[in-house]
């Protein structure tokens, strides 16, 4: 069964997500590049950031920083140009780590060759890999920066300080993160189901009036059929078997229709016993064929309760051609006058 968003869309992309990775990668490129231009000067020597003279493992860091941190950009690039690709997660993942080697390498060898207090910057690597990938990656990257402090810096007075300090803000970076990325999930997810409760029917599960006419307006400038459908015997059902199986019949008729019409286009229920099928894409002389699944899908017998019933369907069709700009209100009036003329020629037919 169509669930609304058509054949000429793709699934719809959660735009305040892609908000906030872009947003991220935004400020990822920003700060790398400010990080970029400070190891730039530390590394000319002139500025005072560093010393006059460094070491050549320092030179080494250094160039290996800027390397990492324009891979990174790139990266970053591509994640803000494509923030619903499903290769998001692991460009993200990449990046972090390539700003936790950075970070590393600078801090290890500032705090062997120099007499400079850089391990605090360890908390930045944390903090980002918090901020993309909450309380599991600031767990990883603390345990990587810890283990690489202790292993390459033993001598450090700051050992404990730097464990730690980093342990605290593992725990609190991480857990907001988590709790931030957990409450995100579930305002999405409200904003989803009440957006789908505006947007469909309750009892069949299929779009309403206002879907449909949505996906109209997406459709604008192609050809378009609408087919407006009336059960025949609904009443019937409901006065002899009750309300509650006419809720069921309701139903099946809507699983029927969406399995008959498929990908090529979207069904969607008025109210009451009247479904309305679009088509886009399709001339006039689609409209015969389709009319005549629907009636033999329709006319099967359904099961309610161990009673076979049995319904027809009135059927009436209109056309928008390709590039006309009709309104769905309009084409479904001259669908509804098609159907009354076909209900009255059964009638007639069965007199």
């Amino acid at each position: 069964m169509r669930n609304g968003t058509g054949p000429l869309t793709a699934p719809p992309v959660d735009e305040s997500l892609r908000a906030r990775r872009r947003a991220m990668e935004t400020a990822g490129g920003v700060s790398r590049s400010v990080g970029f231009i400070l190891i730039t000067l530390y590394m000319t020597g002139v500025t005072g950031l560093g010393p006059a003279q460094l070491s050549d493992a320092m030179l080494a860091a250094s160039w290996l920083s800027l390397a990492l941190i324009a891979a990174a950009d790139v990266l970053a690039v591509l994640a803000r140009r494509r923030p619903e690709s499903r290769w998001y997660p692991l460009l993200s993942a990449v990046q972090v780590l390539f700003d936790t080697i950075t970070i590393v390498a600078f801090v290890v060898v500032s705090e062997r060759d120099f007499t400079q207090t850089t391990w605090p910057l360890l908390a930045l690597a944390i903090s980002i890999a918090a901020i993309r990938h909450q309380l599991p990656g600031a767990i990883l990257t603390f345990l990587i920066t810890s283990v690489a402090f202790v292993l390459l810096v033993p001598d450090s007075p700051d050992l404990a300080f730097v464990v730690g300090t980093n342990a605290m803000t593992t725990i609190m970076a991480g857990a907001q993160s988590s709790a931030f990325s957990r409450q995100f999930r579930e305002l999405n997810e409200t904003r989803r189901a009440l957006q789908h409760q505006a947007t469909h029917d309750p009892l069949t599960g299929l779009p309403n009036r206002a879907r449909l006419a949505a996906y109209a307006q997406e459709c604008e400038g192609l050809p378009l059929v609408v087919l407006l459908l009336d059960l025949n015997g609904f009443k019937e059902v409901n006065d002899t078997h009750g309300h509650a199986a006419g809720d069921v019949l309701l139903h099946e008729i809507g699983a029927r229709l969406g399995v008959v019409v498929g990908g090529d286009g979207l069904v969607g229920r008025l109210g009451g016993d009247e479904f309305l099928v679009l088509l886009p894409g399709a001339g006039a002389e689609a409209a015969g064929p389709a009319v005549d699944r629907i009636r033999a899908a329709i006319r099967q017998p359904i099961d309610i309760g161990g009673h076979l019933v049995t319904v027809g369907v009135s059927a009436g069709s209109a056309l928008r051609p390709a590039g006309a700009r009709t309104g769905l209100d309009t084409l479904t009036a001259e669908a509804d006058a098609a159907m009354y003329r076909d209900k009255r020629d059964r009638r007639r037919r069965a007199a």
